[in-house]
C-alpha cells in the first residue's frame, strides 16, 4: 500500500469523500489509527493539553513537537503525518518559519505543517515554506495560540463582519498555496460556504458536518474531553481507571501476582 500524500486530499475532495484525521503524539495511538484507515494524523499542539495537562497550547516548543512527531512518523507506513507549528515557531519571521518547518519534516519526519492564522499576518512565512516544498495546512476560525487575544475559547463568525474576513482569509490561504484549512468553531453555514467556494478541502473541528472532513483529538471522543462539538465514542478513561484501581486493590490484598505469573 502507498502512502497518502497531500494530492490524496484533493481527490477525496473532488470524489466527494470524507476525510477522516485524528490527532496522536505517541506510538500507541499512532498505530491504532493506521490500523483502522484515518486518512491522516495530526500530531497537533493539543499535546500541551492532552499529554502536559496544560490549559493552553501556547506552552509547547519545539523540541517537544518535533520529538512527538518523530515517533508518529516512525510508527505508521501509510498515514500521512501532518505536524502543528507551535506557538513563536513561525511568527517571529519568515526565515525562522522555513527552519522550524524543515524540522518537523527533517527531524520529525514529518510530510507537512500545519500553522494558524491569516495570509494578512502570515503570508510571507507560508509562501516561503511552499516553495521549499514542504506542504501547508491553514487553520482559521479559533486559533487556540491566539487564545490570549480571544479571551477565551469561543465561537468566531458570529458576526458579518468576522464571516465576511473568514471566507476572504480561507480564499486567500488556497490562493498562497495552501494544500488544506482547518475551519475550528465556527457556525455551520459559514464552513459550508467556505467548503463549497473553495478548491482545496475544508477540514472541520466544530464547525458542522458540511466541510470535506473532520479532525477531533482522539482524547475527546475517548471520554476524557468535554467540548461541545465531540462525540464520545468510548468511555475509555473510566475503564482505566478501574483496571488501576483493581491492580491497586490486588497488590494491596495480596492477590496480585499469583504463582502462575511468575517464573520457576
Amino acid at each position: 500500500m502507498n502512502r497518502n500524500t497531500v494530492l490524496h486530499f484533493s481527490a477525496q475532495k473532488s470524489r466527494h469523500e470524507k476525510i477522516v484525521i485524528l490527532t496522536a503524539y505517541d506510538y500507541l495511538i499512532a498505530q491504532l489509527e493506521e490500523e483502522v484507515g484515518v486518512d491522516a494524523i495530526l500530531v497537533g499542539d493539543s499535546l500541551g493539553n492532552v499529554v502536559m495537562g496544560r490549559d493552553t497550547t501556547l506552552q509547547v516548543t519545539m523540541d517537544i513537537m518535533t520529538y512527538h512527531t518523530s515517533i508518529v512518523s516512525h510508527t505508521v507506513k501509510n498515514t500521512l503525518v501532518i505536524a502543528d507549528m507551535p506557538f513563536l515557531s513561525y511568527q517571529v519571521s519568515p526565515e525562522e518559519a522555513l527552519r522550524n518547518a524543515g524540522r518537523l519534516v527533517s527531524e520529525g519526519g514529518a510530510h507537512g505543517v500545519k500553522l494558524e492564522g491569516p495570509v494578512s499576518k502570515y503570508g510571507e512565512a507560508i509562501g516561503k515554506i511552499i516553495r521549499t516544498g514542504i506542504p501547508v495546512m491553514g487553520h482559521l476560525g479559533l486559533t487556540p495560540q491566539s487564545i490570549l487575544e480571544l479571551g477565551g475559547y469561543k465561537v468566531q463568525g458570529r458576526s458579518e463582519e468576522c464571516r465576511e474576513r473568514l471566507k476572504r482569509e480561507a480564499k486567500e490561504l488556497e490562493e498562497v498555496g495552501c494544500f488544506s484549512v482547518v475551519l475550528e468553531c465556527i457556525p455551520m453555514d459559514l464552513a459550508k460556504e467556505i467548503t463549497e467556494s473553495l478548491t482545496i478541502p475544508i477540514i472541520g473541528i466544530g464547525a458542522g458536518p458540511y466541510c470535506d472532513g473532520q479532525v477531533l483529538v482522539y482524547a475527546d471522543i475517548l471520554g476524557w474531553g468535554k467540548t461541545r462539538f465531540a462525540k464520545t465514542y468510548i468511555n475509555v478513561r473510566e475503564d482505566i481507571k478501574k483496571a488501576f484501581q483493581e491492580f491497586t486493590n490486588e497488590v494491596k490484598q495480596g492477590k496480585y501476582p499469583e504463582e502462575k505469573h511468575g517464573y520457576t
